[in-house]
């Protein structure tokens, strides 16, 4: 059980680097061609950067509720 969570635990982490990236990558390439369109309300591209940002925050929360859990099955037997 430990193992599958261990593994599960790397995969979210993993994801989180992942998304962080594509998010940052997506902000950098279209920041400045958005700043010189002149459009008003959120870009195409800025929706997409927080799209990313918030599957973020969601595979944080996924990373965070695994620690938790190994903590606790941890505690548990010992």
């Amino acid at each position: 059980m430990m193992t599958f969570l261990s593994i599960l635990l790397i995969a979210a982490m993993i994801a989180v680097v992942v998304v962080l990236i594509r998010g940052l990558a997506t902000f950098l390439l279209n920041a400045s061609a958005d700043a010189r369109s002149g459009e008003t309300g959120p870009s195409e591209s800025a929706l997409k950067s927080n799209k990313m940002m918030q599957y973020r925050v969601f595979f944080q929360a996924i990373a965070i509720f695994i620690i938790v859990l190994i903590l606790f099955i941890g505690s548990a037997r010992s």
